[in-house]
């Protein structure tokens, strides 16, 4: 099984109020309706009636690259995905190879859409310089995409969870990112090097295969339960720089999503060595990026300079 055969799925949600200690009360249904339309680049699909406002994300990560549209309630509608490996630990390295990503995925959903893809939101890793928050940007201009607005991974992925108070730890390809939640706002943000693409080389280095094949290993759940022992620690040091980073905060909950979460056993280790409840809030992959397209507003456009 390669990379690009394992199934992965996400959900969106709309605006709500925020419900003081729980998640958005419509984080599953969302989550639920974007395992259906996000879809791996090239999967046939229906074509989709919807003449609404349109909210559109772009996802570039280390590993996945992801494009998802919302609706005017902020449901995922359709979307695309692919494995690319044109960011490394959070930074556009190949910034011509990140453009014809993004391109091949818009094309693909405005095919299934019947209509033109205008504006999308960005991402980028917290406390990147701005040079790298600008390529984020103008990969999505590149791809003839106007960026609407740039916000951190981490904070996207706190928009759609939508939690009163607590931690959202987003374990991406290459790094792991964190904000602190306190009283529904971001109070605080981090992102350090160490996340799935370091437990695919750990995999790779103890069986002796090539990168890729341990890649697949990895995302074979048949696998899984054999490669936990190797790659604990790795789970381990991510659970160490949460604990290093919040502990002047001290957070009753930590919410952990990005696609390095969806390793079975991650929550547990997280938990283990931070003593702080964990929990994976619905499929991890999509969260980030359905957060991202929440952030996506007609007429707006990010300052690039």
């Amino acid at each position: 099984m390669t990379p690009q055969d394992v199934q992965r799925k996400t959900q969106h949600v709309p605006r709500l109020a925020i419900e003081s200690g729980t998640m958005n009360p419509r984080l599953q249904d969302v989550l639920d309706e974007a395992n259906k339309v996000i879809v791996y680049e090239g999967t046939a699909s229906e074509p989709i009636t919807y003449k609404g406002e349109l909210h559109v994300g772009v996802d570039l990560g280390t590993a996945y690259t992801v494009l998802a549209v919302l609706d005017e309630s902020m449901m995922p509608i359709a979307g695309a995905y692919r494995f690319a490996q044109v960011v490394r630990d959070g930074v556009v390295f190949d910034y011509m190879g990140a453009i014809s990503v993004v391109k091949a995925l818009k094309r693909q959903v405005e095919q299934r859409l019947g209509r033109t893809i205008e504006s999308a939101a960005a991402a980028y890793p917290p406390g990147v310089p701005l040079a790298e928050v600008r390529a984020t940007g103008n990969v999505l201009q590149g791809a003839g995409i106007e960026c609407s607005r740039l916000v951190d991974e981490a904070t996207a992925a706190s928009t759609i969870l939508q939690i009163d108070n607590g931690v959202v730890v987003d374990v991406g390809g290459g790094t792991t990112k964190l904000a602190v939640v306190n009283g529904g706002k971001v109070v605080y943000t981090a992102d350090e090097p160490t996340g799935g693409t370091h437990f695919t080389l750990v995999i790779a280095g103890a069986m002796h295969i090539p990168f890729m094949e341990a890649e697949a290993m990895k995302t074979n759940p048949a696998e899984q339960a054999t490669l936990f022992p190797a790659i604990k620690a790795v789970m381990e040091k991510v659970a160490t720089i949460v604990s290093r980073h919040v502990e002047n905060y001290h957070p009753r909950r930590i919410y952990l999503c990005g696609g390095s979460a969806r390793f079975p056993g991650m929550e547990r280790v997280i938990e283990e060595v931070t003593g702080i409840e964990t929990i994976i809030p619905g499929e991890p992959l999509f969260v980030t990026p359905i957060g991202i397209a929440m952030n996506n507003f007609a007429g707006e456009l990010a300052p690039l300079r």
